[in-house]
């Protein structure tokens, strides 16, 4: 149990690293549905951002991952951060070069402006150059200096946003979208000059086996990364295509309002992804991994109740124009969905441990495909429900998968009986609060607390008895 303890200080405090510069980041939802003169131009920032966080993938091709494996696994470890450090450096000047040269090409690909481009190439060469240094301070476990980073960064982002949207002003939508850029930039390059450090003071020489068995290992990584990112952004990139950048913005910001499930998700990922690599030689580590996914489950089902009672005040609190609320019988859906992810990370450790992960890489495209196919049937029919309800079956199907192919390969003890309690019965409850309760807040409430209490009774004794055996 003191691996778990361990474990639950790492995410408490990467969950401040995260849900800290996050929640910066979504108390700039008011701010966005306010500034821009309809949906149409929030429509448009999302269909840009949604294609950096692909290219994103791309610029890093899977070396974070890859160099967590290999700074636990080899005894070199600064020969494998200054390979990894050189890697990225020279593949993103490279790539960043390319963007440019190809501007006129990216421009009808994406749809993005080409006023824009410019912005969109420089952000994603700044964040590229900072993922292993990031990585570093997770691997080497200084997670306090790494949530520090993280939120002054955020924090710089979000000054400047307030700074030239609200004190220089946005009379139209693309000056609003330059201004965010702006700020974006400004953020990025802060985070880089502190870690200049970094890049300066390591002692190795790149190594070229090193090098070449990282990129064997981060490759899937990049292909499964992809995919992921295809589940996240695709469905609003066709709404934009197949609809209108008006009803992409609509979707998009009642979609943002899930944010907290995937901070609870992101901040588990982050803390629970090292531990699961540092766990991998201990005797117990399944029976470890088991309890994991059940305590996720836990209250990753009670928060999703949570935002589903409350979600119109969140709505109203966070959303400044009326015209974005009409999406708002979303956000059920892609919260669920979120859950589901945060599951498939805590089911996807298996393939990590035996080095198998072009395994998750199948799994990722399987979703993706779910998610290209649902959303281009659909769209057209449910509008962006279908974009919804595709996120949803994504996620479902990958962790479902996942845990089949677990049970051939690496069979892992889960609690099913217990995981499958919390995940239906907050379902019906939630459909329970918004068809038979109308959303009436004393009612729904009560049904939280009786959910609440019965899901920490359990695991509260469950807990106490694994103690007690170990």
């Amino acid at each position: 149990m003191n691996a778990m303890a361990s474990l639950f200080r790492q995410t408490l405090v990467y969950g401040f690293a995260t849900v800290f510069p996050r929640a910066l980041s979504f108390l700039l939802l008011p701010l966005y549905t306010a500034v821009f003169i309809d949906s149409s131009g929030y429509g448009e920032y999302v269909l840009i951002y949604s294609w950096i966080a692909i290219f994103n993938i791309l610029f890093s091709y899977g070396m974070e991952t890859a160099f967590f494996r290999f700074f636990h696994k080899n005894t070199d470890k600064e020969n494998t951060v200054f390979t990894a450090l050189i890697s990225l450096l020279v593949s993103s000047i490279a790539l960043g070069l390319l963007g440019y040269v190809l501007s006129p090409q990216l421009v009808e690909l994406t749809g993005i402006r080409l006023e824009f481009l410019r912005y969109v190439v420089a952000i994603l060469v700044l964040d590229a150059l900072v993922v292993i240094p990031f990585a570093l301070l997770r691997a080497k476990e200084k997670a306090m200096k790494y949530a520090m980073i993280k939120s002054l960064s955020v924090a710089v982002n979000f000054g400047f946003n307030l700074f030239f949207l609200l004190l220089l002003g946005a009379d139209q939508n693309g000056k609003a979208i330059t201004y965010i850029f702006l700020a974006n930039i400004i953020a990025s390059g802060f985070t880089l000059l502190i870690f200049a450090n970094t890049y300066f003071s390591q002692k190795g020489t790149f190594d070229l086996k090193i090098w070449q068995s990282m990129l064997k290992y981060a490759l899937p990584v990049m292909l499964a990364g992809i995919a992921f990112t295809i589940n996240e952004v695709l469905d609003k990139i066709l709404i934009n295509q197949m609809l209108s950048s008006k009803e992409a913005g609509i979707y998009a910001a009642c979609y943002k309002l899930t944010v907290f499930m995937t901070l609870f998700a992101t901040a588990f990922r982050m803390g629970v992804e090292p531990f699961f690599f540092k766990q991998a030689k201990a005797e117990n580590r399944n029976q470890t991994y088991a309890l994991i996914t059940r305590f996720f489950v836990s209250f990753g089902a009670i928060l999703f109740l949570t935002v589903v009672v409350f979600i119109e005040p969140i709505a109203q609190l966070f959303i400044a124009k009326e015209q974005y609320l009409e999406g708002l019988s979303i956000v059920p859906i892609v919260l669920y969905a979120a859950l589901f992810l945060g599951i498939y990370h805590s089911l996807s450790v298996w393939y990590k441990i035996i080095d198998k992960p072009i395994i998750g890489t199948y799994i990722s495209w399987g979703g993706a495909l779910i998610t290209l196919l649902i959303n281009i049937i659909f769209i057209p029919r449910w509008g962006y429900y279908a974009g919804a309800i595709a996120t949803l079956s994504a996620y479902f199907f990958m962790a479902l998968l996942s845990f089949l192919l677990s049970k051939k390969f690496n069979p892992i003890p889960y609690d099913l009986k217990s995981i499958l309690t919390y995940l239906i019965l907050a379902l019906v409850l939630a459909y329970i609060v918004y068809i038979p309760f109308d959303k009436v807040l004393w009612k729904s409430g009560i049904l939280l607390l009786a959910f609440s209490s019965f899901v920490l009774r359990r695991e509260l004794k469950h807990y106490k008895n694994q103690a007690n055996e170990s």
